[in-house]
């Protein structure tokens, strides 16, 4: 039990105690009221056994009196129990998923490496909805089915041990049928987990890549992985209630035949003269109240269970080390590689032994084949990763001790592939610096020669683009990124590919965009076109992970290495042209 409100409650379950306690008050309510019905049953069966005396009104109009009173004292215990519930639950999630993302955010990427991004979306929404539903549904019923039972077995082993024994003997049997099958309750509950994490990944990958399905044929039959998928959550979702329905319905049946010992045992004991009739309706007035929210957490044993499992996974993410490290770089300092090497997720090395210096305010340029490690080492600037082995200094400080949110204030990174936010123009312009001005926003457009196209849009900066920036052209996602990064103004400036992809007349103005970014910064980019990087003041040749040639363009030609190669063929491919039979 321990464990499992630890988990549900995201690791601190002092937030669920408001609940537990406003839980266990409605079940101490629920007793009374049966008290007090037997009282004025005894009151009245006295008033036939000695018709002498009558019936005793005014005990009548207070026992009357004292149970409406009750009643208001269970609704009150009621609507506190449903308000601190259901606040606790819907406040847990929500933190919970805040803190979640929050946490995620400030793993490696590595992390992300090994997880799918259906599971881990499937883990904020379904899986913290689920502990959100045992909160808010499932926990009072618990607390309810725990402190009922108890608190009515002490009292009534006052009332008639006999009796009381009869009424609960069952109850451990059941538990202990439910207990037995606890392991397979887990295995059948992580299956299926995996099971609809997997169809979640099948259906994301589906529609991501709709475009490419639907230019190959790939529909029906064909995209079989998404079919297969959902015949196996729907395998799993019929093993999980076939095989514990059955165990579950047991456990209830064996726990509710206590009120048949009961009834069997007091109508014996009756028949004997040794139990009265206010004692034994007494037990069956309360062996109902007992019973019925017992049997009601049975019921809801395997959804409870499987939430244990929802919640154990959540508090595994939160277990993740975050990338660690305190302070900042400081600006214009030189970066150094020292024999580094690096590997995704401990596979094969991409990175070797490599060592290199890029001086403050330089430019720097990484050149090689497709797979060399270029676009690796330029992350690793920026620590989305820390390496394996070997040192990345800033400054003389190596980045692995350096708080990753403070380094990355002073890094700007332009990807090739540029991702925009569903939000407005203006807003995603604004992700390079959070508090700037309209003015700040459109001196960095106009700066990135994005100015024109953005205010020709029907609503300007206030224009909404689709998620990923799906309503604009690569150049003008392109331009936006660079008008975040020159609102940053970062000291080191990380290129990828920037103008990879490009049309000739985009490519030019990112190209003028580039020339206002780069300005009095270290900039290290990533290129394929030799010619844009003629004027760089170094060129790192990487081949296979290792460093294979250095220099300038005049000397990286004079060495007739790997550079001059492919200078070369992009020489040669300039004159190609497609040819026409005929």
């Amino acid at each position: 039990m321990k464990n499992y409100l630890y988990n549900i409650s995201g690791g601190n379950p002092r937030s669920l105690l408001p609940s537990v306690m406003a839980a266990i008050l409605d079940g101490i309510a629920k007793i009374i009221p049966a008290a007090l019905l037997v009282d004025i049953f005894n009151t009245i069966y006295k008033s036939f056994a000695e018709p002498d005396k009558g019936l005793d009104i005014n005990r009548m109009w207070i026992v009357c009196c004292i149970l409406f009173a009750w009643l208001l004292v269970e609704y009150a215990a009621y609507a506190s129990l449903y308000d601190k519930t259901y606040r606790a639950a819907y406040s847990l999630a929500a933190s919970g998923r805040l803190k979640l993302a929050e946490h995620i955010r400030h793993l490696s990427l590595g992390f992300f490496g090994k997880r799918d991004p259906g599971d881990l979306t499937n883990l904020i929404l379904s899986d913290y909805g689920q502990v959100e539903h045992t909160i808010s549904h499932n926990l009072s019923q618990l607390i309810s089915a725990i402190v009922l039972p108890v608190l009515a077995f002490v009292g009534l082993l006052l009332v008639d041990w006999r009796m009381a024994v009869a009424m609960f003997i069952a109850v451990p049997l059941g538990v202990a049928l439910l207990w037995l099958t606890d392991s397979i309750q887990a295995r059948l509950s992580e299956n299926h987990v995996r099971a609809k994490n997997e169809a979640a990944s099948r259906l994301q990958e589906y529609l991501s890549g709709i475009r490419e399905i639907k230019a190959h044929n790939m529909g029906g039959k064909r995209f079989e992985r998404l079919r297969r998928s959902f015949d196996e959550l729907k395998s799993a979702s019929i093993r999980l209630e076939g095989i514990m329905g059955p165990m579950i319905m047991g456990a209830m049946l064996l726990a509710r035949s206590g009120m048949t010992w009961m009834i069997l045992v007091g109508s014996y004991l009756l028949a004997g003269g040794e139990l009265s009739l206010p004692v034994f309706l007494l037990f069956l007035l309360v062996g109902t109240k007992v019973f019925e929210p017992l049997t009601v957490v049975l019921m809801s044993y395997g959804e409870m269970r499987y939430s244990a499992y929802s919640a154990r996974r959540i508090m595994d993410v939160q277990q993740e080390a975050p990338m660690a490290g305190k302070g900042a770089i400081q600006p214009n300092q030189a970066i150094s590689f020292d024999q580094v090497t690096f590997g995704y997720d401990d596979q094969q090395p991409v990175l070797k032994d490599l060592s290199f210096t890029i001086e403050p305010h330089t430019i720097t340029a990484l050149v090689g084949p497709s797979g060399s490690g270029k676009s690796t080492v330029t992350r690793l600037i920026a620590r989305f990763w820390d390496v394996q082995q070997g040192t990345i200094r800033i400054g003389g400080r190596p980045v692995d001790q350096m708080d990753p949110e403070k380094l990355l204030q002073d890094i700007s990174v332009v990807f090739q592939d540029v991702y925009l936010f569903q939000d407005t123009i203006g807003n995603n312009i604004r992700v390079g610096k959070k508090d700037a001005t309209q003015f700040e926003i459109e001196e960095a457009a106009r700066r990135a020669c994005c100015h024109a196209f953005i205010s020709s849009l029907p609503q300007g900066y206030d224009t909404l683009v689709g998620e990923g920036g799906s309503t604009l052209s690569g150049g003008e996602k392109q331009r936006i990124s660079i008008a975040r990064a020159l609102l940053k103004n970062a000291s080191i400036v990380l290129l990828d590919e920037a103008t990879a992809s490009l049309d000739p007349e985009n490519e030019a103005a990112v190209q003028q965009a580039i020339n206002e970014l780069v300005a009095d910064k270290t900039v290290i980019l990533i290129a394929h076109r030799l010619k844009t990087i003629q004027n760089a003041d170094q060129i790192i040749v990487l081949d296979q992970g290792h460093l294979v040639e250095q220099g300038t363009h005049a000397q990286l030609l004079g060495y007739s290495g790997i550079y001059a190669r492919l200078w070369q063929l992009q020489q040669d491919a300039e004159g190609w042209q497609v040819k026409v039979n005929g």
